[in-house]
């Protein structure tokens, strides 16, 4: 067997059902699926029950541990040749493994990720929360995008490896936060050929409204000085952008800085989302909100960002998460 796909869930039995249909309505049928619960209050058994006859399908249930350790588990069980990490919020067009199968053909890896789009049966906050965190003017386009400030690193709503490789990397660390990247970044330290595969993407629904949005990249802020410290070297000038953004907006709203220039450039950013979001979408409204969005998504980020340099690099604070009780909501 050539594939196994690894999905940890936690009460998620709709977002299961919808996977799992576009994974049954594959191209390639050299896969199997391997489904871990974590710890879920209500689960998908019933669901992936009923896929059986239509995918090689294992399913698991566990005590909550948190994604990387639920994925660690799935990989102990599966029989692929290539593991492939999936989200449980993520559904995949019928051609998925077939552009892997063209991407690895060109060029041999040891390694991969793909990018994430927005479904166009999405509402419109999940594709405004999609754009914030895959454009080029929010993100620097380092999650995927055809330009970046970045080199590319891996996430765990698409990526993949071979199983030889994952075994001998040790799979996922405990991190709640940051621990694809933490993971990515060991693949690259490693020296394994890693690619991004930018025909092989998902759809990725990602949460469903502004606060739990914020509650997600404030986090992702926080992981990063995290990772920081675990790899030495690794934070860039595009990582800082977002608390650089975040103390000019604050100083400017309570009076402490007036710059008309930075006024301006803020009110310009912002026009310029709007536009681009509203053309790429089709749609105003989904231009509208992807504005509120993007600066969740700045002053999120950056608020973590500057809440952890602080407590880490000034009190000598240990590794923390905020919202860890809620990780999945």
């Amino acid at each position: 067997m050539k594939y196994s796909f690894l999905i940890p869930v936690y009460n998620r039995p709709d977002e299961v059902d919808e996977l799992l249909e576009s994974l049954a309505a594959q191209s390639r049928r050299d896969f199997e699926v391997v489904v871990v619960e974590d710890g879920s209050a209500v689960t998908c058994e019933d669901v992936c029950e009923r896929y059986k006859d239509r995918l090689e399908i294992q399913y698991h249930k566990k005590a909550n541990s948190g994604p990387g350790m639920t994925r660690n588990y799935a990989a102990e069980r599966a029989r692929g040749e290539w593991l492939v990490i999936l989200d449980s919020d993520c559904v995949l067009p019928p051609n998925y493994l077939e552009e892997i199968e063209k991407e690895l053909s060109r060029e041999d890896s040891d390694a991969f990720g793909g990018p994430d789009r927005a479904h166009p049966d999405f509402t419109p906050v999940q594709k405004a929360i999609s754009y914030a965190m895959t454009s080029f003017f929010t993100t620097g386009g380092i999650r995927g995008g055809k330009k970046k400030l970045d080199k590319f690193y891996p996430r765990s709503f698409n990526m993949g490896i071979r199983a030889k490789e994952y075994a001998r990397l040790g799979g996922f660390t405990k991190m709640r936060f940051g621990e694809d990247i933490d993971f990515s970044t060991r693949i690259f330290e490693a020296g394994l050929r890693c690619r991004l595969f930018p025909e092989a993407w998902v759809w990725h629904k990602r949460r469903t409204d502004l606060w739990k949005f914020f509650k997600q990249v404030h986090n992702s802020g926080i992981a990063r000085i995290n990772l920081t410290i675990l790899h030495p070297g690794t934070l860039k000038v595009v990582h800082t952008l977002p608390a650089v953004a975040t103390v000019l907006a604050a100083l400017m709203l309570i009076g402490c800085f007036v710059c008309p220039y930075i006024s301006t450039i803020f009110l310009l950013w912002a026009l310029l989302i709007f536009a681009d979001a509203t053309v790429q979408n089709k749609n105003v409204k989904v231009g509208a909100i992807a504005v509120a969005a993007s600066a969740v998504q700045i002053t999120g980020y950056g608020t973590g960002f500057i809440r952890t340099a602080v407590k880490r690099y000034v009190f000598g604070g240990k590794e923390f998460e905020a919202f860890k009780n809620n990780f999945y909501k």
